[in-house]
């Protein structure tokens, strides 16, 4: 079960690839707020109860819910219903995440640890490369916050790769970090939009003080 959630978040990598709308991105991140619930469910099964517990609801509540929410919350405030164009076309975005994913899986036949998940690994890397693709190539910046919340993603999965033992306080702060920054960026990303007509990263060269 853990293998086709694993392979469903893989994929939802290549729709993110293809995808041109914001609440697309939205929804996909909502999509594997719930690939990751199931996920940590089934490969923590055995570990502590409440660290479970607590796992269990940071992901269904804060990433598949709460984020979300915010993300959306945000793009309708500015009202930016389409993502702009991409620096790169969407095929060729479509053909390097896939060439990423692969090169991650050749990447784990060379990692030799009796501690590492392979698929666990390929998704991680995968989802962390992909967003940072994903950053580099898109011109607005909500893209940005929200591949920003794609690499957590992956570094939540890369926790899981190591072992099933994944300890609470690490993860926690993991959280943190990406709760507090998603809504500091949507903070900015307010004052931005009632600045500028069209929230691009190209346009933030014209904020003077």
């Amino acid at each position: 079960m853990i293998n086709i959630l694993l392979i469903v978040f893989t994929m939802s990598l290549l729709f993110f690839a293809i995808g041109n709308r914001l609440m697309t991105y939205v929804k996909i991140l909502a999509l594997q707020g719930v690939l990751l619930f199931g996920i940590a469910f089934y490969g923590l099964i055995e570990s502590n109860l409440a660290t479970l517990i607590i796992i269990l609801l940071e992901t269904i509540i804060v990433k598949a819910i709460a984020i979300p929410l915010f993300l959306r919350y945000v793009i309708i405030k500015n009202n930016i219903t389409r993502e702009a164009e991409p620096y790169l076309p969407n095929f060729v975005s479509l053909i390097i995440v896939t060439l990423i994913i692969a090169a991650t899986f050749m990447v784990s036949n060379v990692i030799h640890d009796i501690h590492n998940h392979k698929i666990y690994f390929v998704v991680a890397l995968s989802a962390l490369f992909s967003g940072l693709y994903f950053m580099s190539t898109r011109k607005k910046i909500i893209t940005h916050v929200i591949c920003y919340v794609l690499i957590e993603n992956g570094v939540f999965i890369l926790s899981l790769a190591v072992g099933k033992e994944m300890p609470m306080l690490v993860n926690l702060g993991v959280l943190f970090d990406v709760f507090v920054s998603v809504f500091l960026l949507g903070i900015f990303i307010n004052k931005v939009g009632d600045v500028l007509q069209d929230t691009d990263v190209s346009q933030l060269s014209n904020l003077k003080d």
